[in-house]
């Protein structure tokens, strides 16, 4: 066959993991070589909508990789289909959700294009893969032979040895950055119209550089890294560690900012809704049209959430502390929790009370009618 490589950016790589990789790929007998980098795509059309949503897969992980695999599939097959490919082969194994995934797209929009699974259909393990490069003159790194890392602009998945366990965790050598930084960092996030589009102070051109920027900060203190235990599409459980500091940071800073500015109702059809999109981005079902919608509703809420939200970094953990934004409901001067009050009268919510309290005394009524009779 003819062989044409592609790498699709989501950014996880340098200029020189770039240039080796193409070098590597024609080396091996590849008849051309492409790097596509969709990260911006990648935000616009899916992450924000994930930061909107506050969506955490099991209030832990921020579909880091399920959201990139998406974008990797619908690059690969538009480009698949534009220099008339007889088919797609991909690495996946059979054990994990991206192999649905990318089936899933290719499926959907290749027009019947082939589907080539060499390490599935013939059940290769990492050793057997390592060992079978190494005999016909492929090095390969110690630690990317011994742990599967997917390194990306929302977060670096780390799976190996340990997480293969259900209580083992990963060891510090293990993890993408080390933990080098001491005491504290106070950071100030900025948010407009629930974008994250800077800290400090300072803007960034695109809210993409502002997250790489504060990953940069964020990541040598240890912070976002936690082990996730789910459930895949295929229905096996799956454990695995990942380091996302900077999507942690947003999706908690910007949550904080949505409790001062939204509505109690607003907040938790959001949460709703936002779970749902969540799963759906997991389960491989990005191009279901229900996303546009919830996509819709979740843009139409965020006007009101812009501000700052102030937290401080430690080694391994952050603190939140607080918020300041012009849409602020805590301070719009009807009263404060557990103070005082200035909307209403205690007459007032006593009425309020034997109303609120009025069906639950019918339906004790009735029933100590009926347990009587």
């Amino acid at each position: 066959m003819e062989i044409h490589a592609l790498t699709v950016d989501t950014g996880g790589f340098s200029a020189l993991e770039l240039q080796l990789m193409a070098e590597r790929a024609l080396a091996l007998g590849a008849t051309s070589y492409q790097a596509v980098n969709v990260t911006k795509k990648l935000y616009d059309q899916c992450l924000k909508y994930l930061v909107f949503g506050n969506s955490l897969r099991y209030q832990t992980y921020p579909l880091s990789v399920s959201a990139e695999r998406m974008f990797q599939a619908l690059e690969v097959v538009n480009y698949a289909r534009s220099i008339g490919a007889d088919a797609i082969a991909h690495g996946s194994t059979g054990a994990g959700n991206d192999q649905v995934r990318f089936d899933l797209i290719f499926t959907l929009l290749g027009d019947g294009i082939e589907i080539i699974t060499p390490i599935r259909e013939q059940q290769l393990s990492r050793a057997a893969e390592i060992a079978y490069l190494e005999k016909h003159g492929v090095s390969w790194p110690d630690k990317k032979g011994k742990y599967s890392i997917n390194q990306g602009l929302w977060g670096t998945s780390v799976g190996g040895q340990e997480t293969l366990t259900s209580h083992q965790n990963l060891p510090e050598d293990a993890w993408p950055v080390p933990m080098t930084a001491q005491g504290e960092r106070k950071l100030s996030l900025q948010f407009k119209a629930g974008e994250f589009v800077g800290f400090d102070g300072q803007t960034f051109a695109h809210p993409v550089a502002a997250i790489q920027a504060l990953e940069a900060v964020a990541a040598p203190f240890g912070v976002g890294r936690d082990i996730h235990v789910g459930d895949t599409i295929i229905g096996i459980k799956g454990r695995v560690g990942f380091a996302a500091a900077a999507p942690l940071l947003i999706i908690k800073a910007h949550h904080l900012l949505e409790k001062h500015t939204l509505t109690k109702w607003q907040l938790y059809w959001k949460e709703q809704l936002g779970n749902w999109y969540g799963m759906m981005v997991h389960e491989g079902q990005f191009l279901d049209p229900v996303l546009r919608n919830i996509e819709a509703f979740l843009t139409d809420t965020q006007e009101p959430v812009t501000g700052d939200v102030f937290l401080t970094l430690h080694p391994y953990r952050y603190v939140l502390d607080g918020i300041q934004s012009p849409y602020d409901m805590l301070g719009a001067g009807f009263g404060q929790y557990g103070e005082m009050n200035t909307g209403w009268s205690g007459e007032d919510v006593k009425g309020f009370t034997k109303i609120l309290s009025l069906a639950g005394q019918i339906q004790g009524k009735v029933r100590a009618t009926t347990t009587k009779a």
